[in-house]
């Protein structure tokens, strides 16, 4: 559903990141988390036409971890970024497509581990400014990417 201009959204939702390749990702909504994260494992940074990369991998489905997904992706950034828990992190930021039901746009990920955390993505504010509403009675209003 779209709203003057943006997507209504619940408090969970389906994503998809085409650019990495996955599809189907039951991401968090949270409007108190000013970035977006998502959980990797095994970052390895590298160059690439003297530029810095980085290669990770990603189980996209909690519920099948033998699921892996490598991923490459220029890196944006390496920023300081505070936890919910309240430590102060040094991740890696790289910029993606998001799509949420019928709209795309990109955004910024920093990616950490999540793994004890129930969902692998959560969305921020910073992603959804301009894009979104959130009704957080509501889940998966969204039921495709």
């Amino acid at each position: 559903m779209i709203y003057k201009n943006k997507l209504l959204v619940g408090a969970l939702e389906k994503c998809c990141l085409p650019d990495l390749q996955i599809e189907g990702l039951d991401a968090r909504i949270d409007t108190g988390a000013q970035t977006s994260s998502l959980h990797v494992d095994n970052i390895v940074e590298y160059r690439k036409e003297g530029r810095k990369w980085i290669e990770f991998y990603i189980h996209p489905d909690i519920h099948n971890v033998e699921k892996i997904v490598k991923c490459h992706a220029k890196v944006k950034a390496k920023r300081r970024i505070k936890s919910s828990s309240g430590c102060t992190q040094t991740r890696y930021v790289i910029e993606t497509r998001i799509v949420i039901g019928s709209m795309q746009w990109k955004i910024e990920i920093s990616l950490s581990d999540r793994s004890s955390m129930t969902y692998l993505m959560l969305l921020g504010r910073e992603a959804m400014k301009d894009k979104v509403i959130v009704s957080p009675g509501e889940n998966f209003i969204q039921s495709k990417c």
